[in-house]
């Protein structure tokens, strides 16, 4: 079937197709779409989150995928639009819960997706990876046909796609920021954006992440001039940070480091393994092999450019042990040059300023944003959103990828153009948008929210492990055990409470022993005994101290 057979076929018939974004919304971390048309479901990502102060413990974040287990035999495929961890890194938790059906990416990404399921032990026969280039299209089911395009990010073969349903076009851009000049030399295919809204768009999904900021977003050849300026100022050793996944950037520097006879070491587990696969695949090149540390040899400090991971102030990555000298091969010295070629993600300012202050106190020169133009965003500001939004002219807008205020002034930017869309939604997490011809609007919802990844549990830990653990953080911790036969006795145990405090533990196990001996002698049950005890020693200790400890009341019979 040709691809006019198959888009034609695809976007004939009645019915409603139901837009069902299942992480993403309302947040920037863990994207995931279904579309649901009939008894056909299609899935888009399947990203994760990174934990922030109010979940400690929490390894990494993937979304809730109850509504896709629950109707598991209607998902007739998956696609996903680019490497990024916000995209593909929850899919190790994901794809074996759910029935194998094709997964359709395009090289880097699969060979992102390759390298992460095996890290995790899925096994690639247990999937179905489906290679797929910009301008390709594939039939998904009945009633879906995926057409993908190129949109320029901040990694290699990003795709936005255009889903062709049988009751009309949707848009749908992924993350994407218009740069006229690209480090690959591939600019996003606004033609073909055009070409969809001649058509008719019935619904456009874009990227709302930079919708507060005015203008373009800085061009990553501009970055690269920059840095260039920078690093061929420098005259010690230099070490730059940045994403491990921003291949463009990794490109660049490592171009820049060989221009100034500088030999290139990869620091960072993530870093050599997004290079290793980017090579291996034809997106990165090097004049002469990477090193490692162990491998620099007799070079000057002048011939050294050290690639580490730790841009965000992540613990005991390469940046986090250099700063705070527990590295166990390098150590930072007077006349280094560190640069952190990115931004704090929004929580992690505070780790970040900490690093920065150790490279500081060593005495390295430090260079980062503002203060130097070496970082750009991958995410389109309000000029290239309105552009994509002119060329769409989309009946329906879905403002995705960003927060609420993201979200609210893309909508607005949305009202400005000479066609508005005839109506803008807002959408959480687990609606069910209803999409018709003529029909546009929140129907329900299902399942969603957060699965937090505890080392090897996967949803055990929920919010209220999440408030119990915020409680032993911020007021201590209080085990009170009674023994009742022969004699009652009391003992307690506590930690992060108070410091050794003889008479306050004397006077905890007097109340405790009270309630229990009260207890015994009224007959009444062990639950009882031990609500009471609970009820006495937490009065007693908000009165002495003011404070609320987790306390665990524990009865030995």
């Amino acid at each position: 079937m040709s691809k006019t057979d198959a888009v034609t076929e695809a976007t004939t018939g009645k019915g409603h197709l139901e837009v069902i974004p299942l992480g993403g919304m309302g947040e920037i971390g863990k994207n995931m779409f279904a579309y649901r048309f009939g008894d056909e479901i299609m899935v888009v990502d399947g990203g994760l989150a990174f934990p922030d102060s109010l979940q400690p413990g929490v390894d990494l974040i993937v979304p809730r995928i109850d509504y896709l287990q629950q109707n598991a035999g209607m998902i007739k495929g998956w696609v996903l639009t680019h490497g990024h961890e916000d995209h593909i890194g929850g899919l190790p938790y994901i794809l074996p819960r759910l029935p194998r059906v094709p997964v359709y990416g395009a090289s880097l990404t699969l060979g992102l997706v390759r390298e992460k399921l095996n890290e995790y032990g899925v096994k690639e026969v247990d999937t179905d990876l489906q290679e797929i280039k910009a301008g390709e299209t594939v039939r998904i089911g009945e009633h879906f046909v995926v057409e993908f395009f190129r949109m320029t990010h901040s990694i290699p073969d990003n795709l936005g796609y255009i889903l062709h349903t049988p009751v009309g076009q949707v848009i749908h851009t992924g993350d994407f920021k218009l740069d006229a000049h690209p480090t690959d030399g591939q600019p996003s295919d606004l033609e073909r954006i055009q070409k969809a809204g001649d058509a008719g768009v019935l619904l456009l999904i874009s990227d709302s992440t930079n919708a507060e900021r005015q203008g373009t977003t800085t061009s990553e050849a501009e970055v690269a001039q920059n840095l260039d300026a920078l690093i061929g100022s420098c005259r010690g050793r230099v070490f730059v940070s940045t994403f491990a996944s921003q291949v463009h950037r990794l490109q660049n520097i490592i171009k820049i480091a060989e221009k100034h006879g500088r030999r290139v070491v990869i620091e960072g587990r993530s870093m050599v393994k997004y290079s290793q696969i980017a090579e291996a695949l034809g997106y990165m090149e090097f004049a002469q092999p990477l090193l490692t540390s162990d491998e620099v040899g007799e070079l000057q400090d002048s011939q050294i450019l050290f690639l580490c991971t730790g841009s965000q102030g992540q613990p005991m990555s390469v940046l986090w042990r250099l700063a705070l000298g527990m590295h166990a091969k390098i150590a930072l010295k007077r006349g280094d040059s560190v640069i952190l070629s990115s931004n704090p993600i929004p929580g992690n300012e505070e780790p970040v300023n900490l690093i920065i202050n150790k490279l500081y106190e060593i005495g390295t020169d430090v260079f980062y944003p503002p203060n130097y133009k070496i970082h750009a965003s991958g995410h389109g500001s309000q000029e290239e959103l309105l552009t994509v939004l002119r060329l769409a002219r989309p009946k329906f807008f879905l403002p995705w990828h960003g927060e609420p205020r993201h979200q609210l002034n893309h909508a607005r930017i949305a009202q400005t153009i000479p066609q508005p869309p005839r109506r803008t939604l807002v959408a959480k997490n687990g609606d069910v948008v209803r999409l018709t011809e003529d029909e546009f609007k929140v129907t329900g919802t299902v399942p969603a929210g957060a699965l937090y990844v505890d080392g090897l549990g996967v949803g055990d830990v929920g919010d209220d492990i999440m408030l119990e653990r915020i409680g032993m953080s911020q007021e201590g911790l209080l085990v009170v055990t009674a023994l009742l036969n022969p004699t009652p006795h009391v003992d307690i145990v506590s930690r992060g409470f108070v410091k050794s405090n003889r008479e306050l533990d004397n006077q905890i196990r007097k109340v405790a022993l009270e309630a229990i001996e009260n207890g015994l002698r009224e007959k009444k049950r062990t639950e009882d005994l031990r609500d009471d005890m609970y009820g006495a020693v937490r009065r007693f200790i908000r009165k002495a101290t003011g404070r609320n400890p987790v306390l665990i009341p524990l009865l030995v019979d």
